[in-house]
């Protein structure tokens, strides 16, 4: 009897440790597993006529773009911190960088507004184009106006919990439009021409009149605007708006193995179109493509396209040749002006 009932003892303990409820119990020899992390792409712009940005998660296949209202009729250039979920705007109604909070929130909750947390003083600059993001420094770009005394700078803020802190200000000889931090080195694309330059170590760079570590021409590049580049696949991405004038002549300039090739060419030296891919062409819809932002896990271009119908987000695949290339997507977005992609 005793051995019937340890028997049975034994077996009612068995099927207890095979229950659901305690397969989530770890034991010295099943350790924790590392978790797993999500996906993230999302896509950002700003307008210069609406007082709205937009979002749109790429992930999810059936969302739609949502718009938010911000404090400016007039922002260009704008980033997405993913870990702290807040928008960075350069606000030309306002002369100042502002950071917006509770994106998710305000998708979650149906909001149509986000609400501003924090803003630079409105007293450094005038007439901002672009931003770039490194850590906690943004850079902004100031485009020449009668209200700057016709004057090109680079403006270098660190963000804190209370604000932005100015720790660094440049002129510069040439106007400047977009931007783009690599790693220690800042390229920029000199406006009006086709060119784009690099400063070396820029962070490390003094206050006061400041020279590119290297120019170079892009061949065959009317007039340079937007800027991106993607470490993962060495390849960058520039736009041409060539005439401001025409809604018909603009294009995207691709050039692969990026870094070998701009090492191999001369300060003062030429890009060859051997080099390049090309998007150009009336199927293309780009007139005035201002800015330009790249997934390099999708291999797509999106481009804000300033000229044709008042503004449209125009997506691309990335070209095994040159042509011309009609977009693989568009929509409307009046007067978008700045195009962001985070991806992780």
């Amino acid at each position: 009897m005793k051995n019937l009932l340890l028997l049975g003892l034994v077996s009612s303990l068995a099927l207890l440790s095979c229950s659901d409820d305690d397969t989530v119990v770890q034991t010295p020899e099943t350790p924790n597993p590392t978790p797993v992390a999500e996906p993230v792409a999302k896509l950002v712009t700003a307008s210069n006529t609406t007082g709205k940005i937009s979002y749109t998660n790429l992930l999810n296949t059936s969302a739609t773009t949502l718009s938010f209202s911000v404090d400016g009729m007039d922002n260009d250039g704008i980033f997405y911190n993913n870990d702290t979920d807040e928008i960075i705007l350069a606000s030309r109604t306002n002369n100042r960088i502002e950071t917006y909070s509770g994106l998710n929130n305000a998708i979650m909750s149906g909001m149509d507004n986000l609400s501003m947390t924090h803003t630079s003083s409105n007293m450094h600059f005038t007439n901002p184009r672009e931003i770039a993001v490194s850590g906690d420094k943004i850079i902004v770009t100031q485009d020449q106006a009668a209200s700057n005394g016709d004057t090109n700078k680079l403006f270098v803020y660190q963000k804190s919990s209370s604000g932005y802190a100015l720790i660094g200000d440049y002129t510069l000889d040439f106007k400047v439009w977009g931007i783009h931090m690599e790693g220690n080195d800042l390229f920029a694309i000199v406006d009006l021409t086709s060119d784009i330059v690099v400063f070396n170590n820029f962070f490390s760079m003094a206050d006061g009149m400041i020279m590119p570590s290297k120019r170079v021409s892009i061949e065959g590049l009317v007039r340079t605007h937007g800027i991106t580049h993607s470490i993962e696949d060495n390849v960058m991405i520039l736009t041409d708006v060539a005439s401001a004038s025409d809604a018909t002549d603009g294009g995207i300039v691709i050039i692969s193995n990026f870094s070998s090739v701009f090492a191999a060419t001369s300060n003062m030296g030429t890009i060859a179109m051997s080099n390049q891919k090309r998007i150009y062409g009336p199927n293309t819809a780009l007139g005035n493509p201002v800015d330009v932002a790249y997934d390099y896990e999708t291999n797509l271009i999106y481009v804000a396209e300033r000229a044709n119908g008042g503004g449209k987000v125009l997506t691309f695949d990335m070209p095994m040749m040159s042509g011309d290339i009609a977009p693989a997507f568009s929509r409307d977005e009046a007067g978008v002006a700045s195009v962001f992609l985070h991806r992780e």
